[in-house]
């Protein structure tokens, strides 16, 4: 029991330590860098960093303690980069969304898009130093043994599963981003956790092509096509349909309703 214990605080040690890093390195950006764009492009790196880094850890928890304690932390985890993040989103769709909707260049949606990527894959060189130390039994041989994909259904069913589950979460976000109710955080973090957790067993849950690539990408048990498929297609895919999703009259009824109501 003592030992479960110890594992756990070491696991949430390096969960904090990874957030502390992300949110110093965030005050560094924000007091050096002037140019709005080129900070920008530093803040989404270091929000795929931060987001991918927990996320390996949450991966430990999830294998010792269960699907329920990595929900848990998840749901902690979501209100904090709500409340840090600012305008950084570590996700590539957000910027697909505005290209689409022509509020964002082409070229600087790629941009951002691999700034995402170069902090979500570089990230793991740090977990990976963290998880050698093996200070407790859960990282022993982490640092180095070879990941095995979270995709347990076909391909097209698990695009599938990311494709919906990503549209109703964006549907869910802009809503609440229109209506800005009391606890909007809290709202958005619930729902955006219980669909992790609904989808855990099938597809891994990601909905964001950058943690699933930082994560997962190379990982046996799914080709590169495999991975595009499933992570970059599906989750953009449900992203776009989003959009017309959330101008169907019934929702945005719904929307002004309750718009109405918070005034």
């Amino acid at each position: 029991m003592a030992a479960t214990l110890i594992a756990l605080g070491v696991s949430t040690f390096y969960i904090i330590l990874t957030s502390l890093i992300a949110y110093w390195a965030r005050r560094y950006v924000d007091y050096y860098i002037r140019d709005p764009f080129v900070k920008s492009l530093f803040l989404e790196g270091i929000a795929t960093a931060e987001l991918c880094g927990a996320c390996f850890e949450l991966i430990i928890i999830a294998d010792n303690w269960g699907v329920s304690m990595y929900g848990l932390f998840l749901f902690a985890l979501t209100i904090w980069w709500s409340m840090n993040w600012d305008d950084a989103s570590a996700c590539p769709y957000t910027h697909i969304e505005e290209v689409v909707e022509g509020k964002k260049s082409l070229r600087d949606a790629f941009l951002l898009i691999w700034a995402e990527l170069v902090g979500g894959l570089a990230i793991f060189r740090y977990v990976q130093l963290l998880w050698a130390l093996e200070i407790v039994s859960t990282h022993k041989n982490k640092a180095f043994e070879d990941c095995t994909t979270d995709l347990q259904v076909p391909v097209i069913f698990g695009a599938f599963i990311e494709c919906v589950a990503t549209c109703v979460y964006r549907v869910v976000s802009h809503a609440l981003n229109d209506i800005n109710p009391k606890f909007s955080i809290i709202i958005d973090s619930f729902i955006g956790t219980s669909l992790v957790i609904a989808a855990f067993d099938y597809s891994g849950g990601y909905f964001n092509p950058a943690l699933a690539t930082g994560l997962k990408y190379g990982c046996l048990g799914t080709s590169f096509m495999e991975h595009v498929i499933v992570y970059w297609v599906g989750a953009c895919a449900g992203s776009i349909v989003s959009l017309r999703v959330y101008r169907l009259p019934s929702i945005q009824s719904f929307v002004q309703r309750h718009k109405e109501k918070t005034l």
